[in-house]
């Protein structure tokens, strides 16, 4: 689905982009499907393709000083431009006074024209990443994310494993809640996951045996945060003794969500074992990644190395 026009002018000269509607007000509910934004310009004229029927247009001083300065046939072949794509919206930067002759075609054609105080390049560079974040792909997961030491980890796991215990250790530790018991998740360009909590259940976590509590009000506006980059994956499993589990960390598994894959590990629970830790070290660990440095990979090259030094000196 894409977002309506109104959506944008919701809060008119007391929004973020400060727009006051002047025509078209029947066409608010057009939708906006690309966070693309077209600023015509030499369009105007003809010497160029068309206007792209589904992107904003944006008119700034020298579109509506060019406007002003037409008459007879230029006028003409400027109306018949502004007429053939069904444009979603026009916006006019600058507290610019729109021509008469393009208030009455977006009334005529039912196209929302709104002016704003802001200056085109400031206007567009919000617009689009207000769309960019609204157009993402969005999708759900059950789980707690959490931001520790940079590193956004998601903890899943099935109902009753630990995941909101172990979040709130680290909580306890001085590392920040983003969301717990559901995620909800977004592809931003290029291929970046960022995770949020809905509005009802922010700041809040669900403990067993104690129910559900405030994380800002115990531990204050540092122990929260609105969102963040996902990083890392954890999941928590309960220990089988006749289950393999990763040992050296030669390989590197990944868990795909929006079709981004995440480095993902799996932790075994079982009483006794300090599951914050192990999270913090994963933490600590990813960042050593990230910056070349892979431990399991460099004790590996080593014990290579030794290994054919002593066929060397056998030799």
């Amino acid at each position: 689905m894409g977002v309506p026009v109104k959506e944008l002018l919701e809060g008119g000269r007391t929004s973020r982009f400060c727009l006051e509607l002047v025509a078209g007000e029947k066409g608010l509910s057009r939708e906006l499907a690309t966070s693309r934004i077209q600023k015509p310009g030499l369009l105007l004229t003809g010497l160029l393709e068309e206007l792209h029927s589904d992107r904003i247009q944006i008119f700034g001083a020298a579109e509506i000083g060019y406007l002003n300065s037409l008459g007879g046939q230029e006028l003409k072949s400027v109306i018949e431009v502004l007429e053939k794509p069904d444009i979603p919206a026009i916006i006019v930067t600058r507290e610019l006074e729109p021509p008469e002759f393009l208030v009455e075609l977006c009334r005529k054609k039912d196209v929302p024209l709104l002016k704003t105080s802001q200056t085109s390049s400031v206007l567009i560079e919000g617009i689009s990443k207000y769309l960019e974040e609204r157009l993402a792909p969005t999708t759900m997961l059950h789980g707690v994310l959490l931001d520790v030491l940079g590193v956004g980890i998601i903890i899943i796991g099935k109902s009753g494993i630990g995941k909101s215990e172990c979040a709130l250790d680290l909580v306890s530790r001085g590392y920040r809640l983003v969301s717990d018991d559901v995620v909800l998740i977004k592809r931003m360009p290029p291929s970046i996951l960022i995770g949020t909590a809905s509005d009802l259940i922010r700041y809040h976590m669900e403990i067993r045996g104690l129910g559900i509590v405030n994380i800002k009000d115990l531990f204050g506006i540092t122990a929260i945060r609105e969102k963040k980059q996902m990083d890392l994956v954890v999941e928590l499993v309960r220990w089988e003794s006749d289950s393999e589990y990763e040992r050296l960390g030669f390989e590197e598994n990944s868990y795909e969500i929006l079709g981004v894959g995440l480095p993902y590990l799996k932790i075994p629970v079982s009483p006794g074992r300090s599951v914050a830790t192990i999270v913090e070290v994963a933490a600590r660990n990813q960042i050593l990644k990230i910056m070349g440095h892979h431990s399991a990979k460099r004790l590996e090259a080593h014990l290579d190395n030794a290994m054919k030094s002593m066929d060397k000196v056998k030799n």
